[in-house]
């Protein structure tokens, strides 16, 4: 497959891993990475979040997790050919056996979202065969920092389940993000962030297309420093 091209680096890619996706890109442009010096990305695929965290802040460290050994081997390569690679660390790992006496500023993950159907297309990457949401958000609340983030994006039609159980966990959301594909839609995606502490919850709308196949200006100049946007004129 055709690697990926940023601005500042390169995604390799492969027909049996993950694809660079929207759902990535937004989760990498959007977490709350900027005041954060330890960083956890569970399911890397091919590394792209870390990456785009890793280039909005020069001052953090990453380790990203991945149960299926090519993406594992992936996310390797595509640190280590980026400008970023002395911050970045990838390990082969499923997150439901990972121990660690670390704890982390922010969680970060892109989960499985699926329920199994019996399709091997993108099984570990889009099912909730290897890691459900209960797995996560329990493994999760037990290695953040006092002051530490949990950021997902998932479907919205998951979303009381995931705030529900995070709240079991004694993990708060503090903010919501509705994404809509298109302008006047129906929301379909959720960018969630939980903390360890109680509070006010801010809500907010985000839209990524103003009609089909063109982008929002909301897009763009959320995307402006690590897509290269082709020149149609």
């Amino acid at each position: 497959m055709k690697p990926f091209k940023f601005k500042q680096f390169e995604i390799q890619q492969s027909k049996d891993v993950f694809r660079v996706g929207t759902d990535g890109v937004l989760l990498g442009a959007l977490a709350k990475v900027e005041t954060r010096f330890c960083v956890l990305e569970i399911g890397t695929g091919t590394g792209l979040i870390s990456l785009m965290l890793a280039q909005r802040n020069n001052q953090a460290s990453f380790l990203g997790l991945d149960i299926n050994e090519e993406a594992a081997a992936l996310t390797t390569l595509n640190f280590e050919n980026s400008p970023f690679r002395s911050r970045l660390k990838n390990k082969h790992q499923d997150f439901k056996t990972f121990e660690t006496q670390e704890k982390f500023d922010l969680i970060v993950s892109n989960p499985p979202y699926f329920e199994e159907s019996g399709s091997e297309k993108d099984k570990i990457a889009r099912q909730t065969v290897e890691l459900n949401f209960r797995q996560l958000i329990t493994n999760a609340s037990h290695i953040l920092s006092e002051n530490g983030l949990l950021s997902v994006i998932i479907p919205v039609e998951a979303g009381d389940v995931f705030i529900s159980i995070a709240e079991e966990n004694n993990l708060f959301l503090s903010n919501r993000l509705n994404i809509k594909g298109i302008e006047n839609s129906k929301t379909k995606r959720l960018i969630l962030e939980f903390s360890l502490e109680k509070k006010e919850m801010t809500e907010s709308e985000f839209i990524i297309e103003k009609s089909p196949r063109m982008y929002s200006d909301q897009y763009l100049e959320l995307t402006s420093e690590f897509h290269i946007f082709k020149d149609k004129n």
